[in-house]
């Protein structure tokens, strides 16, 4: 190796923010173990690269011992003497061993080691750049689809779509642009893993950022998402700012920013729903597009008995009881749903069980003054 070497390490230095001493260093370290696999050495060595010139040279290393018991590692006090009287017990002396035909190794082993840095570091550049990006959405073209599982070019790295995080009815095909969400990048020998997802509610809530300002820029929150992918979503937002409408900032003129994310979403429904403190007024929201007669809320076990008219029923609950569970998941309670027909008949049975519970105290009541009447006849006449 040469001045040329030293300045390909110095270009390499600036284009890809490697260190050069970090370069030599591991190239030092890589041919310790070359010299010893090519020139079968047992010696202890040490390899030392020149900074100016790129000039190699490998030097045998001796511990200095009072009696000497291995001829390789160790050197008498007094040999190591006559090279410097400096020396004394514990010492290491070097002498250089640089074989002949080192250089063409010492070249190879550098280019190997040169590349594995370039590559490591690349990918190190890539994980640090994904990693900050988790929980955040990425767009990408499909470019092969393996037994179910999409792989994404994201340009400098690949994204893995798996199986579970499609979907539903949505198949993939090389050159379909798709937007995902990162769930997670891993650390790996190959390089950085990304997994994303088109099912997670994340989805949702960045694709509402995306299109609608006013969430982006903080004036209109999401309190809470729920979704069944691929079918139906619902949302909740509020505002502190009561100039804003933070349902119609979601719906946008003509409904064209929540159409948007739908357009994205293969159709999916969304429900935008305000959020409430109240959680009467919530509940009713969150079970649109049903209409709710009634509301009746028990704080304690936190859960809600909603009364529908008739027609209305099957819209509330949904289909296999869909909507009734995305209402439950978004407002955090346990939601009952009951037809007005189904509720009248209900409060007749609790009002007929009431009243047959209070004949029943009654008759107990009678029955316990009847025994203290007896009680009271038999003392007088004794």
């Amino acid at each position: 190796m040469n001045t040329e070497f030293i300045e390909a390490l110095e270009q390499i230095q600036q284009d890809k923010g490697i260190s050069k001493d970090v370069l030599i260093e591991a190239i030092e370290a890589a041919l310790i173990s070359s010299y010893k696999r090519n020139f079968s050495s047992s010696h202890n060595v040490r390899v030392e690269i020149s900074r100016e010139t790129g000039e190699v040279r490998v030097y045998g290393q001796k511990q200095v011992a009072e009696e000497v018991e291995d001829d390789i590692q160790e050197i008498s006090l007094e040999e190591a003497k006559d090279i410097d009287p400096n020396y004394k017990i514990g010492d290491i002396v070097e002498k250089e061993v640089t074989p002949r035909d080192f250089g063409r190794i010492a070249a190879q082993t550098a280019k190997q080691v040169v590349v594995q840095r370039i590559r490591e570091a690349e990918r190190g550049v890539v994980f640090e750049e994904y990693i900050s990006r988790e929980s955040d959405i990425i767009a990408g073209v499909v470019a092969r689809v393996v037994r179910g599982t999409a792989f994404i070019n994201l340009g400098k790295t690949e994204a893995i779509l798996g199986h579970n995080e499609q979907m539903p009815g949505e198949s993939y095909h090389p050159g379909d642009r798709l937007k995902t969400y990162i769930v997670e990048v891993k650390k790996t020998t190959k390089g950085p893993q990304i997994l994303v997802s088109r099912t997670h509610p994340g989805l949702i809530k960045r694709l509402f950022e995306l299109e609608v300002p006013e969430i982006h820029d903080g004036v209109v929150e999401i309190k809470s998402i729920s979704r069944e992918a691929g079918y139906r979503t619902k949302i909740a937002v509020s505002t502190k700012d009561t100039n804003v409408d933070p349902v119609g900032a979601c719906v946008g003129q003509k409904g064209v920013r929540v159409q948007a994310i739908v357009n994205e979403l293969k159709g999916e429904k969304i429900d935008i729903i305000k959020y409430s403190e109240n959680p009467v007024e919530f509940i009713t929201s969150a079970l649109s597009p049903a209409k709710v007669s009634r509301t009746i809320v028990y704080e304690d076990s936190k859960s809600a008995r909603v009364v529908v008219p008739d027609y209305q029923l099957s819209l509330a609950i949904g289909k296999e009881g869909q909507n009734a569970r995305l209402a439950a998941k978004l407002t955090g309670w346990k939601i009952d749903i009951k037809s007005e027909t189904q509720m009248t008949e209900l409060e007749a049975e609790e009002s007929h069980r009431d009243t047959e519970l209070v004949l029943t105290e009654s008759e107990a009541s009678d029955e316990t003054a009847a025994e203290a009447s007896t009680d009271s006849t038999d003392n007088n006449e004794e």
